[in-house]
């Protein structure tokens, strides 16, 4: 039997608005830590990174504060700023549509743990062959090796082999580079945490303005 396209979508900024949970996390972080916060706006341009690079290489948290801030963020987000969280309206509909045509999978740099929490909490985890995402012990947590994670996953499950068509699906330019590392094109999606002028300069193929557009700049 022949495969269908595979088409791999990030979560936060993609699937799911995050932000309100992210900022009041990385707020508590700082606080916790004693440092300066930044004010809302300059945090939201933080958002999609992985938390080492938002705190390292964002606010400028010198590298021996970085594990404990990332340590910190997650006291208060496993139990509460998980949740403070909503699917972005079409995108439900969307994966319909992209369901009938493509193989899905979610890779984000959220780790696995988080991610399919939110996902079944919004009773979408089972419209996924896999999910895949960080690790906890940071080993894995750029786009590129999420990706790669992501791939051996659904090769082993038999639902996708190399030679396969794939489309990533993101809203930042990281996900365009963790892509294009593997020869997978992006389709950019403005709704999201990241720009359409960031997005066409780390080599976007196309942009989404809006979810009902996915299942045909997917299909192309």
């Amino acid at each position: 039997m022949a495969r269908r396209d595979l088409v791999l979508l990030d979560l936060d900024g993609t699937l799911t608005d995050s932000a309100p949970g992210i900022i009041a996390c990385i707020r508590y972080a700082l606080d916790g830590l004693g440092q300066p916060v930044p004010d809302d706006v300059v945090l939201r341009g933080f958002l999609g990174p992985p938390l080492a690079v938002t705190f390292g290489q964002g606010i400028g948290l010198p590298p021996d504060l970085v594990d404990a801030a990332i340590e910190k963020y997650r006291e208060r987000y496993h139990d509460v700023g998980l949740f403070e969280n909503a699917v972005y309206p079409g995108v439900v509909d969307a994966l319909s549509a992209l369901g009938t045509q493509s193989v899905l999978a979610v890779a984000t740099s959220k780790p696995t743990y988080s991610a399919t929490r939110i996902l079944e909490h919004f009773g979408l985890a089972d419209r996924f062959a896999f999910i895949g995402g960080a690790d906890l012990a940071g080993e894995r947590h750029d786009k590129a090796a999420v990706i790669a994670h992501t791939l051996d996953e659904l090769a082993a499950r038999g639902v996708f082999a190399p030679g396969d068509r794939v489309v990533m699906v993101g809203d930042r330019e990281h996900d365009v580079h963790g892509a294009r590392v593997h020869g997978i094109d992006t389709v950019g999606v403005l709704w999201g945490y990241g720009s359409a002028e960031e997005l066409t300069a780390a080599g976007a193929v196309t942009l989404a303005q809006a979810p009902a557009d996915l299942p045909g700049l997917c299909a192309r």
